[in-house]
Formats: structure tokens, C-alpha cells, sequence
């Protein structure tokens, strides 16, 4: 659970985007849609083999 100090005097709109920007840095969103949906363990594989091959054509496109 995301605790946020709201200051004596300060607005509301800044502790609101304080409490935004550590939600989206502890990766609470991230989480919360990964567990909406099963993935099968070889889907996440082949996923993070595919991400790899893009990334590693991306680099050898630089070196040329």
C-alpha cells in the first residue's frame, strides 16, 4: 500500500502527483496487468526471446 504525507499547506493536485509518479516507479500498473491474464510460461519465453532478436537487430543496425 502507497502512503503519501500531505504537508500542512500544500495542494492537494501536488501530493496527487507525487502519490502518481511512485505508483508508475514502484511498477504497481505493471503488476496489476500481468496478473489480469494467465500467460503460459512458453509464451513468456518465446516473448522475451523475441524481445532479445529486436534489441540485438537494433544494435547491429547501429554498428553499420
Amino acid at each position: 500500500m502507497l502512503k503519501i504525507q500531505v504537508n500542512e499547506g500544500e495542494n492537494i493536485e501536488r501530493a496527487l502527483k507525487r502519490y502518481k509518479r511512485k505508483f508508475d516507479k514502484t511498477g504497481t500498473k505493471r503488476q496489476l496487468q500481468s496478473r489480469k491474464q494467465y500467460t503460459k510460461p512458453s509464451e513468456a519465453l518465446r516473448r522475451q526471446v523475441q524481445k532479445a532478436e529486436y534489441i540485438q537487430t537494433l544494435k547491429d543496425q547501429e554498428l553499420v
